[in-house]
């Protein structure tokens, strides 16, 4: 890890942190950063957002609302994000009052699936064989080039395996631009579908002073395009970890980022890594942390962003985390089987205070610990699968 040099000015509690977005993970850093004493605004256009019970100041507004963005600016020492979907002339006009973190240019370079793909392949960093399309034409050409089975996917406001389609026979092609909904002559990224062997990701902390610091890769797993399970350690090679990190860092160094970055990985199955996306920002995939390492990738995003010192990452154990998804239709979240879920006393049960619950929503994860990953995952798969949503037959009992 790069160790930077000690000059800078940090933001000391009881400071006010801005966080653009207030889901569950402008929630969970907001929680982190309380209890290191820092007082918490938070951005969203839900009043009733997760983040708003743990924030001090909520201020109604979506993420290209430029006058509301500068009303939460005007009271904060440093403004972070806990989503790409900001406007970027949005954080420009923030950065004329005061100090956005990680700042623009990671949003810029990740809220674009083309400009991702370029900068990573700029970076020296391998990704999956890609072309730009904008026509069916086009995507005929790409997939003579790439071979089938191609992924062909919008450029922006894809998260969750959502804005993309799986084409696997030439009959699919005609099709699959119009099922994206984009305007015609719109670019899209058409790239190879990778056989991969296991799914990894690494989330690296860059402080202020250019330090960096990594947490162990999670081995996930996602189930059509949500992440549902991560384990640590990720049963890899001491080379690979090595690679992994390297990646990582020179990612976090190109982007000139300060806080956490979040890059999932391919391990194709000559022992290589291939970059699948990045998020500069907490993510899904470390939310292990908060018990499994002695920093959380939470207070270390608050930590980056005030210019403190980094905290340690190393694992304390093996560590798994499996997601809380909802079921069935729309209605009034209510968890049954807490007691028994909470019955092994290595589990620890994370709700993200989201008040409706639906089919395949992320609600909150369980986390777990063992003398192994396999039995880590075990003992969290178990207390999951004693938790369910009532129904409205169960709330009118």
């Amino acid at each position: 890890m790069n160790e930077g040099d000690t000059t800078h000015s940090p933001i000391r509690p009881p400071a006010t942190i801005g966080i653009l977005g207030g889901g569950q993970l402008g929630r969970m850093l907001a929680l982190a950063a309380r209890a290191m004493g820092y007082r918490i605004a938070v951005l969203d256009p839900d009043r009733a957002c997760p983040a708003a019970a743990v924030a001090d100041r909520v201020v109604v507004g979506g993420y290209d609302d430029i006058p509301a963005a500068l009303s939460l600016a005007a009271a904060c020492s440093v403004v972070t994000y806990e989503l790409e979907h900001v406007s970027l002339e949005l954080i420009e006009e923030i950065e004329t009052r005061v100090t956005v973190r990680p700042g623009v240019e990671p949003l810029r370079v990740t809220q674009d699936r083309l400009a991702e793909r370029a900068f990573v392949e700029g970076a020296g960093i391998p990704v999956a064989p890609w072309r730009q399309v904008r026509t069916t034409a086009g995507l005929r050409e790409a997939s003579a080039a790439l071979g089938l089975p191609i992924r062909l996917k919008a450029t922006t406001g894809g998260y969750d395996g959502r804005s993309q389609v799986r084409i696997a026979e030439p009959a699919e092609l005609d099709g699959a631009i119009a099922q994206l909904g984009r305007a015609a002559g719109s670019p899209l990224l058409a790239e190879s579908e990778l056989d991969f062997a296991t799914e990894l990701s690494v989330v690296v902390a860059r402080g202020a002073d250019g330090c960096t610091r990594a947490y162990p890769p999670a081995r996930n797993v996602h189930d059509r395009g949500i992440l549902v399970e991560s384990v640590v350690p990720a049963d890899l090679p001491p080379a690979t970890v090595e690679a992994a990190y390297a990646i990582a860092d020179r990612l976090a160094e190109r982007m000139g980022l300060v806080g956490t970055l979040a890059i999932e990985l391919f391990l194709l199955r000559d022992g290589s890594l291939v970059v699948n996306e990045l998020a500069p920002r907490v993510h899904n995939s470390g939310h292990w942390t908060i018990e499994g390492a002695p920093t959380s990738q939470f207070e270390q995003h608050i930590r980056a962003i005030c210019g403190l010192p980094l905290g340690e990452t190393a694992a304390h154990g093996p560590t798994a985390v499996v997601n809380v998804l909802g079921s069935g239709t729309l209605r009034d979240a209510q968890l049954v089987g807490v007691e028994a879920a909470l019955a092994d006393p290595a589990v620890h049960l994370h709700l993200y205070d989201k008040r409706r619950v639906f089919e395949r929503r992320k609600m909150g994860h369980v986390t777990a610990l063992g003398p192994t990953a396999v039995e880590a995952l075990e003992r969290a798969r178990a207390a999951r699968d004693r938790l369910t949503w009532a129904g409205p037959e169960q709330e009118e009992a």
